[in-house]
């Protein structure tokens, strides 16, 4: 049997009178912390006389909750629970000593920290977290133990408590809070409500405010993902997210080895709204949340992410130096990319009708991931997709070379903008030849990724060369180029004698597609180059050519339009060629760039000019 409880007064042993200036000092600019620890205490008080009645057989019945009751006549917040409860011995031991030698040592240990909230966790201050918001505060307690006696215990924000017989009789503990008057707005259940969804929406315990239940006590991620539906995630993320659309997927994790790690996570639909570069995880420890920006969590290639993680192994009151330091961490992360990388797989597995519109929104930071890590790469290089030519379908990368490899093997064929280079993929699609639509800002490094991890892949842009399938290869070709040789050379002559410019090359070919009387042609990696040159910011000013510097103009003797410059020059019209020429010219230039105003006040009255010789 206990020993009866004892008026008592004395001093909390801290060895100085200044502990509690300094909590309210440090901790203020979190203060409603302060009500997670309360009622993370008492979640955990519960929990331990769960694990008790299971090995003692104390056949307990009653349901166990959590209470947070607001008395605004008394102007007190109280949090009370049916756990364990003290004895006054124990109050001794866990209220009465606060474990750090000097307020200076504090100081000097924690002055530089940017989290302050660690300092919580750091000397078990989060009792004394009540004092950020509170006059004084009360404890009213019964243990469990039989022939216990109540006792209670208050303080008044100094270093002095007193400890009396208390009258309580049920088991558990109350914690009363006596507020201070700038600390009101913990006086309204709405604020209350705010900070109570906010840290205390998961906790597996019953949590009541004013004998509402505001907790959901087992969240989707500590069930059977066996058990549940689809739309049992997608209740959950609106729970979580009731402003966002659906998710496009989601992943289920339970892990308990080498590490404890629950969760749900959802990748969202995107729009112009969300912020791709911050964290959107929220954390949990034991389903007590600790924070939604971890972005030390997430690889950085899956920061869009979104939805809880639970990892009991990480301290309550975590910090990011802690998270960025922890090689825990770093295990999380991988798990977390191969989750992804395996979701990838499994979803590309559906076929391209149902993926593809799922790819629209994750190809971004999919490209981003196996540029960024080689694992992630090695999973899903062969379940990307690319938007083609071909109906506007989608095609792997193994799947495009397989049916390329008897017309243009190992080449792959992109344009970059379906607009500029409509006449580049008309010629394209005039002979059936597949190309693929690398149109996103990434994927101008995406492909030199890809050219570097396989020797026989080498992608071309469209307007880079001219591939021989476009070309007029005829039985007699040796006459024709015979009799062409001379035409050619004549066609050459009057480009080059029309165009002056530098670094321009000519080129005279003959097209299978004979509407188009002439293209640009710029060297793939020489043109790449001067790209990356110009995104680092070290192209200088780029005048109109500066990317052009040596550029080719491929003409089209198939054309009509190169019969008639023929014809004029053959009559002497050598005004009419110069604007003919230098109209095929900028006609081909448009694929690639806007004219310059002057450029394009020649481009129009030159216009004009030719349509009046109609």
């Amino acid at each position: 049997m206990s020993a009866k409880v004892k008026t008592e007064t004395g001093e909390i042993s801290i060895h100085t009178e200044n502990i509690f200036p300094i909590i309210k000092k440090w901790l203020y600019s979190e203060k409603e912390i302060f009500l997670r620890e309360l009622v993370s205490n008492a979640v955990d008080a519960i929990n331990k006389l769960r694990n008790i009645d299971l090995i003692e057989g104390l056949k307990l019945s009653d349901e166990f909750a959590v209470d947070i009751k607001i008395d605004e006549t008394k102007g007190t917040l109280s949090v009370s629970d049916n756990g364990l409860g003290m004895t006054a011995d124990e109050v001794r031991k866990y209220i009465n000593q606060v474990a750090f030698s000097s307020a200076e040592d504090f100081i000097e240990k924690f002055k530089s920290l940017e989290d302050k909230n660690e300092i919580i966790g750091h000397f078990g201050l989060g009792f004394y977290s009540t004092f950020m918001v509170a006059s004084q505060v009360e404890i009213k307690t019964l243990s469990y133990q039989q022939d216990a006696e109540p006792a209670d215990w208050s303080c008044n924000g100094t270093t002095s408590y007193k400890l009396t017989a208390g009258k309580r009789k049920t088991r558990g503990s109350e914690i009363i809070l006596h507020l201070n008057d700038d600390e009101k707005e913990f006086l309204n259940k709405d604020r209350v409500r705010e900070v109570l969804v906010k840290f205390c929406n998961f906790m597996p315990v019953t949590i009541r405010l004013d004998g509402e239940q505001i907790n959901d006590s087992k969240p989707l991620w500590t069930q059977v993902a066996a058990e549940l539906k689809e739309d049992d995630y997608r209740e959950f993320y609106r729970k979580l997210y009731p402003m966002s659309g659906e998710p496009l997927f989601w992943i289920h994790l339970n892990i308990d080895f080498p590490f404890n790690l629950k969760g749900v996570l959802y990748f969202p639909r995107l729009n112009n709204e969300f912020d791709i570069t911050k964290s959107h995880i929220k954390l949990f420890c034991n389903q007590v949340f600790v924070t939604d920006n971890c972005p030390e969590l997430i690889p950085e290639f899956l920061t869009p992410l979104q939805g809880c993680l639970d990892a009991p192994d990480l301290p309550l009151n975590v910090s990011r130096s802690y998270l960025q330091n922890e090689p825990q961490v770093r295990k999380i992360r991988e798990v977390i990319s191969s989750r992804v990388a395996a979701k990838v797989v499994e979803l590309a597995k559906l076929g391209t009708d149902d993926f593809a519109p799922i790819w629209k929104d994750i190809h971004t930071f999919v490209k981003y991931g196996m540029m960024r890590e080689d694992k992630f790469f090695n999973k899903v290089k062969d379940h990307v997709i690319y938007r083609t030519t071909d109906a506007a379908k989608y095609t792997t990368l193994p799947d495009y070379l397989e049916r390329a490899k008897d017309s243009h093997a190992g080449k792959i064929y992109y344009a970059n903008d379906e607009g500029t280079q409509a006449t580049y993929l008309k010629m394209f699609a005039a002979q059936g030849i597949e190309v693929l639509i690398l149109d996103a800002m990434i994927d101008n490094h995406f492909i030199q990724f890809l050219e570097s991890k396989g020797e026989e892949t080498k992608f071309e842009r469209v307007d880079s060369d001219i591939t021989e399938n476009l070309l007029e290869m005829d039985a007699d070709s040796k006459v024709v180029d015979a009799d062409n040789k001379t035409r050619g050379d004549r066609i050459e002559e009057i480009f080059k004698a029309g165009l002056e410019i530098k670094g321009l090359s000519i080129r005279i070919e003959t097209l299978k597609d004979a509407s188009v009387p002439g293209v640009i042609l710029l060297n793939e990696q020489s043109r790449r180059f001067k790209e990356m040159m110009r995104n680092m910011g070290q192209g200088g000013d780029m005048g109109e050519l500066d990317m052009f510097s040596e550029h080719t103009l491929m003409v089209n003797s198939a054309c009509p339009v190169i019969d008639k410059l023929l014809e004029l020059k053959a009559a002497g019209n050598d005004e009419k060629v110069g604007l003919l020429t230098e109209q095929i010219y900028d006609l081909a230039m448009l694929s690639h760039l806007a004219l310059t105003k002057e450029r394009m006040a020649a481009f129009l009255e030159r216009s004009s000019k030719l349509l009046g010789l109609i």
